[in-house]
């Protein structure tokens, strides 16, 4: 997935610069502390200041400084580029107390998919492959967080706010997604599928959604 491609390149590049400097750290640090208990006599430095070496640190700090804010809102523009051809599909996620709804605007009633996440009673998300896949989230009570963990993808819902994404997945399949902020006692079963399938079997079902011949489950 593009996704998750793209967030296993830039964990493993910030992960190799953090280990990067923690070694130069560490390794300084060692040096200085072997140093001084191989010396009997440590004479303290006349100098106050060094202006130049100070002057380098600062600048080492801040060229990692910018080439990580360069290099994320680089990959986080290539993670949100829409993928794919076409005009995206417009799904509207609406998050509650404690599970989900998903509304589907090119149905003719709009009729959606939605649960209580109580007793196996989870929504499923129904997505086509390879096509862009707008997500328009909110919520109607608290925060709530909106996350598939396998497939990397992560955001948050606020009252009275839509944040948006867009994704595309490339092949078919079900992965089980999940609220990552806590939003009250029954937090934790707050779940749901999302499901991929092929654009004809989309299109199918949501013909049978506009056909009012289901609300949802696609399972």
């Amino acid at each position: 997935m593009r996704q998750r491609h793209i967030f296993g390149e830039v964990f493993t590049v910030e992960s190799i610069i953090a280990g990067v400097v923690f070694a130069v750290v560490l390794a300084l640090f060692l040096y200085a502390l072997l140093r001084r208990r191989a010396t009997r006599r440590v004479t303290p430095s006349e100098r106050a200041e060094r202006p130049r070496l100070e002057a380098y640190y600062v600048g080492g700090l801040a060229a990692f400084a910018v080439f990580l804010i360069a290099w994320t809102a680089w990959q986080n523009n290539r993670e949100h580029t829409a993928a794919g051809s076409g005009r995206p599909v417009r799904v509207d996620v609406s998050s509650f107390q404690w599970c989900w709804a998903f509304a589907y605007p090119q149905a003719a009633d709009r009729r959606g998919v939605s649960g209580t996440c109580r007793e196996g009673d989870v929504p499923t998300l129904v997505v086509p492959t390879g096509r862009p896949v707008e997500l328009r989230l909110t919520s109607r009570d608290v925060i709530h967080s909106l996350w598939v963990p396998e497939l990397r993808y992560k955001m948050d819902a606020f009252p009275d706010h839509v944040n948006s994404f867009t994704l595309t997945l490339d092949k078919e399949g079900r992965w089980l997604g999940k609220c990552a902020e806590f939003c009250g006692m029954r937090h934790h079963v707050m779940n749901f599928w999302i499901k991929a399938v092929s654009p004809e079997e989309y299109d199918d079902w949501l013909q049978g959604q506009q056909d009012g011949a289901g609300r949802g489950a696609a399972v």
